[in-house]
């Protein structure tokens, strides 16, 4: 069987997500998880602020679903976690370029988390419809809110609902809009490789 033949009858079976339609070796992994921390630290440069919250607008929610959802719940949790432990360590790609612990760190504990969810569901076939990826990127926006907004009442001292106010309230529209994104674009991904 050629390779090309493994790879389509590999890519048709539940389990696969679409990183495994690329050449199976530890150095593909490791590129992957790599890049999909990059991803996520480029995406966080694109910020707005919010007025009454110190937690920006970001492109980072939305890297890290698509890093889980593409690369599937181990290496996605992976991407993330090398996400967070290098702006830990000093790079500047958290955030609008800061780097270290702060008010909103919890939101990037609750990527982790959601990354392993969401690439979780896609390996049992959650991306490979618009209304099953919308779940799951629900799901995930979930999870980081579940973790990020008590995070963000511990860190800045404030009450659930000043939290609630100023870490979740604002983000809801934008949040649709990427979820909407994301619904069309993994999908539309597997159909560009003629997989369903």
């Amino acid at each position: 069987m050629s390779t090309a033949t493994a790879t389509a009858a590999a890519s048709t079976r539940t389990g696969t997500v679409l990183a495994d339609l690329l050449p199976a070796s530890r150095v593909r992994d490791a590129a992957l998880v790599a890049g999909g921390a990059a991803l996520t630290g480029l995406a966080a440069q694109i910020a707005v602020p919010v007025p009454g919250s110190p937690v920006p607008v970001t492109g980072q929610t939305f890297a890290a679903l698509l890093v889980g959802t593409a690369l599937g719940a181990r290496r996605g949790l992976l991407s993330l976690t090398l996400y967070a432990l290098a702006g830990l360590a000093g790079v500047p790609w958290f955030a609008s370029g800061t780097s270290g612990v702060s008010v909103s760190f919890g939101y990037i504990l609750g990527m982790m988390l959601a990354s392993a969810v969401v690439g979780a569901l896609a390996r049992r076939g959650a991306d490979r419809g618009v209304l099953r990826m919308a779940g799951t990127m629900l799901l995930g926006e979930a999870l980081i809110y579940a973790v990020g907004v008590p995070y963000l009442a511990y860190a800045a001292d404030m009450s659930a609902s000043a939290a609630i106010a100023a870490g979740l309230t604002p983000f809801l529209i934008g949040d649709a809009v990427k979820a909407a994104l994301a619904m069309g674009a993994v999908p539309a991904a597997w159909k560009l490789v003629g997989k369903r």
